[in-house]
């Protein structure tokens, strides 16, 4: 495969996802949303422009090449997939390097043929979620356009992600807005250790985001969450190696968890544009889980009836619903703090992958999501509870007989189990004070799935005694 003939403008734009309006803009601008009706903004490609392969099977060549920086990565070895930018402007951290692993485990868990589950684990990536796949191809477009400074809203996921990047690359400051008490330890004190400027504002994850798009566009801050488009352009590649990974084979079903519904959005991207390239012959159905606790697009998907229809959603439910929201003064709240989110920014884009996808939207409760990550955890593959709503999903839609027992299921773990470890050790905690304090407030009441540690006197028979009797 040989790099694009023609120049990254010539190739690519930023264009409305609306098609009653369509407007396009060319890369080299900033931009969150369409200037003539405000709507979320696509990167889409000529693709007659691109040396795109004939097959997948052929990036499988660059595997041979793994000292080119480009082809390490997850994400920019399929590069023909995303030539929004030149070789020599892509910051790359090594990201992507991640497994696609079966657990028969889990599969039991679920109810689930051996052999059927298969795990994502992104918690592989170098700032521990995700969220790197994303940054590295909005922080090359910030890199691209000679940004100094970048900014980002976190529940902590994006906000390890850009302060590592700025770290390593030493190329922009990065700027944080997260919400007061609203961030995980595990998530800050990498943001912190790696230098960024962070802000601690009164309110929530969507205050936050709220207050950063201001202050980006009044100071001139390159914006970096999920409603910049080339950050879904990255996540794409999240299913590529799904598909890598399963010899080139389309899965039955992807289930991932909703937050700001940007994964969902940029695998529906993925897999529309390797249809429309003649790389796949189907398109896998979705499934996205929200935590009960910020459950707002199950609400307006399977409650209210918002469609896409074609390109007309039927926006008004969205207004009526968060006049709803803002009257109640509802707050999200939920123990999986990476979806704790009540206005999903990708929420248009992510309607459109359930129509191309023929998605399905499911709530989760908290008690549903720990006993998932504790059976993710037993599997080996420890996750932080936002993932587990993914497994807690699968296991509902099985019961619901939604998905069968036969069918190919790929389940996506965002983040690491050490990027919100107190949860984990509530959950698996032998102190009733310290579960009720951290997880009965929000409606756990039991521990199913616990691994408690022993405690035995500090004697030499006694330790041998319970070793032999919990053996």
């Amino acid at each position: 495969m040989s790099p694009p003939v023609a120049t990254t403008k010539d190739i690519a734009l930023q264009q409305c996802i609306m098609p009653g309006c369509g407007a396009t803009y060319d890369v080299g601008e900033v931009r969150t949303s369409c200037d003539a009706c405000g709507s979320l903004l696509d990167i889409t490609y000529q693709w007659n422009k691109v040396a795109v392969p004939k097959t997948l099977s052929e990036f499988e060549a660059k595997w041979t090449r793994r000292n080119d920086p480009l082809c390490r990565s997850g994400v920019w070895r399929f590069h023909e997939l995303l030539p929004f930018a030149t070789p020599d402007k892509v910051v790359t951290i090594g990201e992507g390097q991640t497994p696609l692993m079966p657990s028969d485990g889990v599969a039991s868990f679920v109810g689930m043929k051996p052999g059927q589950l298969f795990l994502e684990y992104e918690g592989m990536n170098p700032s521990g979620s995700f969220k790197d796949n994303g940054m590295t191809a909005a922080f090359t477009h910030a890199h691209t356009i000679g940004a100094k400074r970048a900014a980002c809203a976190s529940t902590g996921n994006t906000s390890a992600s850009l302060a590592l990047y700025c770290c390593v690359s030493k190329l922009m400051q990065a700027v944080i807005f997260i919400g007061s008490g609203k961030i995980s330890y595990g998530k800050l004190s990498q943001a912190l250790d790696y230098g960024a400027l962070t802000i601690q504002i009164t309110g929530d994850f969507d205050d936050a985001m709220q207050r950063v798009r201001e202050v980006s566009s009044r100071m001139g801050i390159y914006l970096v969450n999920s409603v910049n488009p080339f950050r879904l352009e990255g996540q794409k590649t999240i299913m590529l190696r799904v598909l890598e990974s399963l010899n080139w084979e389309v899965p039955d079903w992807i289930v991932v968890p909703g937050g700001n519904l940007g994964n969902s959005s940029a695998f529906a991207k993925a897999f529309h544009e390797l249809k429309e390239l003649g790389l796949i012959d189907r398109i896998p159905r979705l499934a996205i889980i929200n935590a009960k606790g910020a459950d707002t697009l199950f609400e307006l998907y399977e409650n209210r009836g918002l469609r896409w229809n074609a390109g007309v959603p039927n926006s008004e439910v969205v207004d009526n619903y968060y006049a709803e929201l803002d009257a109640a003064h509802r707050r999200a709240d939920t123990i999986a703090s990476a979806i704790e989110i009540n206005r999903p920014v990708n929420l248009f884009k992510c309607i459109r992958g359930l129509e191309c996808m023929d998605g399905v939207v499911r709530e989760v409760t908290d008690q549903q999501i720990l006993d998932a990550k504790a059976q993710v955890g037993a599997s080996g593959l420890g996750c932080e509870p936002a993932s587990a709503a993914s497994v807690a999903g699968a296991k509902l839609l099985r019961e619901e007989g939604v998905i069968d027992a036969g069918e190919r299921v790929v389940c996506i773990l965002t983040g690491h189990q050490l990027k919100d470890p107190t949860a984990t050790v509530a959950y698996h905690t032998s102190d009733q004070k310290e579960f009720d304090r951290v997880l009965g407030s929000r409606g756990v009441s039991r521990a199913a799935f616990a691994n408690r540690a022993v405690q035995v006197e500090n004697d030499l028979d006694a330790i041998v005694r319970a070793i032999q009797l919990n053996s």
